[in-house]
């Protein structure tokens, strides 16, 4: 469920609501097979589902319901519900239009049944699918059928079979609708009888599925410069401009890459296999050979040539491109979701007085400082504490600013220096150095932060709300300060897709990628929960049950009436009614309040259950939160039996440990003061860095010198790494040693193998970081992601003018082209692991 439909019925109840209870307990029982989980767990989760409960609050308060089903259990089965709802929807669709048209059979119903996709389905009643303006049809509305028939059951020949029929001087369509057609002689007559015998050869839905699977097998995809002017402009996609591989062994990311250039025009696209194995499977199936005269045969010999190079290839091609590119996309969106939900669930820094830090040359240093709720600092004449200072070219003020912020840094009793990692990032953090090295007073430490999409939140209506009385150019200062100070409160306020932590984000389907990304965020959201009193609109919007009009609802009576002092109160707020406040109550925390579980993750549903712990114990409840040895103490034996949303026990480790964390503990990079720049690199240097993005292919990392290095998937274990998901995450630190530098196009290559695998493979280098990523906010000129992951092919092939070829297309042997030992030279390397120019 989105965040932003609140307490509504899923996507899919329409649905469910035709569906028999038959068809809803298949469902039911094929979703726990495919998730190994009990029938009784899908019930419990769909009833709650269905009644409008959201994930995370089925996952932290119904827990005894589902049998301790997890989130992430909980979002899968979510998932494969809905889709299963809508593919149980379109078989009933498909079977009544069959059964009106009389088409529908045992084999057909028993084919339907069987599909498991929506493209297998659609592919079953194609053949179907009424098309009143197709060749066949108006061969039919004619009176050619007849004729077909003949030709298809008798020794006759095509002019013989049409011997006897008459042209009509007008013909109508099934609704009785004139159709201008054409048969007035043998030729268009004979097309006509050839179209409908292929129309009909197209039910025969075995051997399209054996054609499919076999033609899957051995076809290539091949991609070409759509035009001569298209080489200089589309650079980055050159590795592609004559290129072919196996279709099926194609991996994710190149199909998306070649899908891209394809979308800007850049690159055609084809598929190439052969055709005469394929034909001669249908006149096999068709026993073609067998029929006499000569003049039917060779005329269904066409026709068999016809249903495959007309009809059937170009379906398949489309479906198996199809199902690729679906693969693609979903995979992507996994990856996209994976990273953001490690950036999301980062490590805060916490109530700190953080002095945030915009680097800049031209237009200078902006800083803001914010106190330790996240609020921008005032000074003794009530007015924000900012300042922007000037110490890089073309000003050279350096020692102005240093003072500026030496005083800001005094007086405000900075604890941490949150630097943005854009433009002037290591100049400005090795200016800050120096202030606090030449004081000792100051007890602040400076962090590099990941400033990606905070320009976009500071030209954002939300910033104009919550920072009205700042100009745009200093609003990024105090973003770039409150990710330090709490990372998940601040990046919900940007789109997912301006952070960076994707691959190909703005070429896969939209709506599923926003749908994937919002549920992240809302399993992030409420795994931590917030405080209602400090939060925005923004956050509040993401907790279970609400959306963005209640949220703005909650802020708004919180100006209004002040701060909540206890959960009750939340239920004077409009449009917050019992269902709602159900489903948020528990990830809403009030600190400070008339009751202390209102602090904690207990649910006040619970709370009852609560004072009948506390009867036991003889104690007030400020005795006995985070008190183990008096929770240990309690029988939970009677009250155990009673319960049957959230157990005892989950109840008493909140109050051993209320309102955990799930993040882990805060922790920073230390970066070389040594190295500030590509051109301070040297191999075989071994620095610690951050984990920036984490792809299909290997990992970016960022050791401060402005743009992120490649640790390519070969070069991240000694043992074979399958996903590098499985072993970091955006936000890890980590030690990496320099295997390769190029300074020119600005690559650098890493490798965290430990030092003794350094001359393991000493024919082949590592490939280096691309920084050049479309999908990002250009205005900043770091960025780590690349265009496309485009590994070597076997030497270049000039590609078949016909896309119905039938000489067999010789796609090169992945195992060969994708083996390190093979990749000899540093280009290849780098065409391996996607990277492209650098953007200046």
């Amino acid at each position: 469920m989105s965040s932003t439909d609140t307490l509504t019925p899923s996507q899919t109840s329409t649905n469910a609501q035709v569906l028999d209870a038959t068809t809803h307990a298949n469902i039911h029982d094929k979703l726990a097979r495919a998730l190994g989980i009990k029938t009784a767990q899908v019930n419990a989760f769909v009833k709650l589902y269905d009644e409008g409960a959201t994930v995370p609050f089925i996952a932290r308060y119904r827990k005894e319901k589902t049998q301790n089903l997890d989130d992430a259990q909980l979002r899968a089965l979510e998932k494969s519900l809905n889709y299963e709802r809508d593919m149980a929807t379109r078989r009933l669709k498909i079977i009544e239009l069959l059964s009106t048209q009389g088409n529908l059979t045992d084999e057909l119903q028993t084919r339907i049944d069987n599909a498991t996709s929506k493209l297998e389905l659609e592919d079953i009643y194609l053949p179907y699918r009424p098309r009143r303006r197709s060749a066949a049809a108006k061969a039919r509305a004619a009176g050619l059928d007849i004729a077909a028939q003949a030709v298809l059951t008798q020794d006759v020949t095509p002019t013989d079979a049409l011997a006897n029929y008459q042209v009509q001087s007008s013909i109508t369509d099934e609704s009785g609708n004139e159709i201008e057609v054409d048969f007035s002689d043998i030729e268009k007559q004979l097309a006509g009888v050839q179209a409908i015998i292929v129309d009909e050869w197209t039910q025969a839905l075995d051997l399209l599925d054996y054609l499919r699977s076999s033609f899957a097998k051995t076809a290539s995809i091949v991609s070409s410069v759509a035009s001569e002017e298209k080489r200089e402009v589309g650079e980055k996609f050159k590795d592609y401009f004559e290129h072919s591989e196996s279709l099926a062994r194609l991996p994710n990311h190149r199909l998306l890459a070649m899908l891209r250039g394809r979308q800007e025009n850049v690159l055609g696209l084809k598929i190439e296999g052969e055709n005469a194995p394929f034909i001669e499977k249908i006149i096999k199936h068709f026993e073609i050979d067998a029929k006499a005269p000569t003049e039917r045969q060779e005329f269904l010999t066409e026709a068999a040539s016809s249903l495959w190079k007309d009809k059937w290839r170009p379906h398949i091609e489309h479906r198996l491109l199809t199902e690729k590119r679906l693969t693609a996309e979903a995979a992507a969106i996994d990856v996209f979701a994976n990273n953001l939900q490690h950036l999301l669930m980062s490590a805060p820094a916490g109530r700190k007085v953080i002095l945030g830090v915009d680097p800049g040359i031209r237009h200078g240093v902006k800083m803001a400082i914010v106190d330790a709720q996240g609020h921008v600092m005032l000074d003794g004449e009530d007015k924000p504490v900012i300042a922007t200072v000037y110490p890089f070219a073309p000003d050279n003020k350096m020692t102005e600013a240093k003072v500026v912020i030496d005083e800001l840094l005094s007086t405000y009793n900075v604890d941490l220096v949150a630097i943005g990692n854009g433009t002037a990032s290591r100049e400005t953090d090795a200016m800050i150095k120096e202030i606090l090295a030449a004081n000792d007073v100051l007890k602040a430490k400076a962090v590099i932060v990941n400033e990606s999409g905070a320009s976009v939140y500071s030209a954002s209506e939300l910033a104009t709300d919550e920072l009205g009385n700042l100009d745009v150019s200093v609003r990024g200062a105090v973003s770039i300060a409150r990710r330090l100070q709490d990372p998940l409160s601040e990046l919900v306020k940007v789109d997912p897709k301006a952070i960076g932590v994707g691959q190909y984000q703005h070429d896969v389907n939209q709506a599923q990628l926003a749908d994937s990304l919002d549920k992240v965020t809302q399993d992030s959201v409420n795994a931590v929960g917030v405080d209602v009193n400090t939060a925005s609109p923004a956050i509040l919007a993401h907790i279970a049950g609400l959306n963005k009009n209640v949220a703005q609802q909650i802020v708004t009576y919180r100006k209004e009436h002040g701060a909540f002092d206890s959960r009750e109160s939340l239920k004077n707020v409009p449009r917050l009614g019992a269902k709602t406040f159900e489903q948020a109550a528990g990830f809403l925390r009030i600190h400070d309040g008339s009751n202390p579980l209102d602090a904690t993750g207990v649910h006040p549903e619970s709370y009852a259950l609560v004072d009948n712990l506390l009867a036991q114990t003889g104690k007030a409840l400020p005795e006995v939160i985070g008190n183990d040895g008096v929770l240990n103490s309690i029988d939970t034996t009677a009250l155990a039996a009673n319960d049957e949303n959230v157990s005892v026990k989950a109840i008493l480790d909140e109050l051993a440990k209320p309102a955990r964390d799930p993040r882990p503990e805060f922790k920073t990079a230390n970066f070389r003061e040594d190295v500030n720049s590509i051109k301070d690199l040297s191999e075989g240097m071994t620095l610690e860095g951050v984990v920036t993005n984490v792809t299909a292919f290997g990992c970016f990392i960022d050791v401060g010198v402005h743009q992120d290095g490649l640790v390519h998937i070969s070069q991240m274990a000694n043992d074979f790494v399958a996903d590098p998901m499985n072993r970091v995450k955006p936000g890890d630190i980590v030690s990496v040693r320099v295997i390769s530098i190029d300074e020119k196009r600005g690559r650098i290559g890493f490798s965290m193998k430990p030092e003794a695998e350094k001359s393991a493979r000493p024919a082949a280098k590592p490939a280096t970081a691309n920084v050049t990523n479309n999908d990002e906010d250009t205005s900043r000129p770091r960025s780590n992601r690349p265009a496309g992951d485009k590994r070597p092919s076997k030497p270049k092939r000039q590609p078949s003018s016909s896309n119905n070829s039938d000489s067999r297309s010789k796609a090169p042997r992945a195992e060969k082209a994708e083996a390190p030992s093979k990749m000899g030279t540093f280009g290849a390397l780098l065409q391996e692991a996607g990277v492209t120019k650098v953007k200046k």
